[in-house]
């Protein structure tokens, strides 16, 4: 619901305060729970939102490492409903349609229940699932990639990120490879998305020059939201002030105007 999991973590602590506080007896305590959730939930989304404007760079849902031993069906429904691109698809819906969505296709509630938690009608209830759902299929990707192939691809990739080396980075990526960095603020990234293999590669090989060496590095492969990902732990980076940051954006800036001369020089 939130695509945060501190923000998570603070709503669950609140629901089961008030559930604490309660004098008089619940008959459904699971039904309760999860309606004073998801409405705090949404409270949270309304005022979320007005941060996320502001916010310096791209906002990506915060990842969630998975348990290193999960069983099959934990991994399939994780994989399936924490997706970061699912949660990515669900910041662009209202939190009631957010809501509606997810206590509908994740948790199987009837509409006649999920009209009560979100205080909306069965019918616009519907509406909003209806509506919600047309959205998110209308920009979910068209397959599913193999997952052997996919973690050899991850491998690769990782490997030529590791030594910068800017033709394999090239390789493979799509040629219209989008790549969003969050780095919350705290380290230097990407302000806003690279669009072109040329370019994700370039600033990739960049990375892979200045940063210390992979033995400073604590490196394990995890599962993050399902999918296969890399977790660095290291040396905390300096925070960074004015001079670095206009630095940043000097080189961010050459990278750019790079790819674009050699895109429209004329071929020999």
């Amino acid at each position: 619901m939130l695509g945060s999991v501190s923000e998570a973590e603070d709503v669950a602590q609140e629901a089961l305060l008030r559930l604490t506080r309660q004098e008089g007896a619940i008959d459904v305590p699971a039904a309760w729970m999860t309606t004073v959730v998801t409405r705090l939930s949404i409270n949270v989304l309304k005022s979320a939102r007005a941060r996320r404007e502001s916010y310096v760079g791209p906002w990506l849902p915060e990842p969630l490492v998975e348990d290193p031993a999960p069983g099959p069906a934990s991994r399939a429904e994780l994989a399936d409903s924490l997706s970061l691109a699912l949660l990515v698809l669900l910041e662009r819906l209202t939190p009631v349609e957010r809501a509606a969505y997810l206590l509908r296709e994740v948790f199987g509630y009837e509409y006649a229940a999920i009209a009560d938690i979100i205080d909306r009608t069965e019918v616009n209830s519907r509406q909003l699932v209806t509506r919600a759902r047309k959205h998110l299929e209308a920009n979910r990707p068209r397959f599913d990639a193999d997952e052997a192939a996919r973690d050899a691809l991850l491998e690769r990739f990782l490997a030529a990120a590791e030594e910068g080396d800017l033709q394999a980075l090239e390789e493979l990526l799509a040629k219209d490879a989008v790549l969003y960095a969050d780095s919350g603020g705290k380290a230097m990234a990407p302000q806003e998305p690279l669009v072109g293999a040329a370019l994700i590669a370039r600033f990739m090989a960049a990375v892979a020059q200045v940063r210390p060496g992979s033995g400073e590095f604590e490196t394990h492969l995890v599962r993050v939201n399902g999918q296969p990902g890399r977790l660095l732990r290291g040396p905390r980076e300096p925070q960074y002030g004015e001079a670095e940051r206009l630095a940043a954006e000097k080189t961010l800036a050459l990278l750019k105007s790079g790819t674009s001369t050699r895109s429209s020089s004329p071929r020999s």
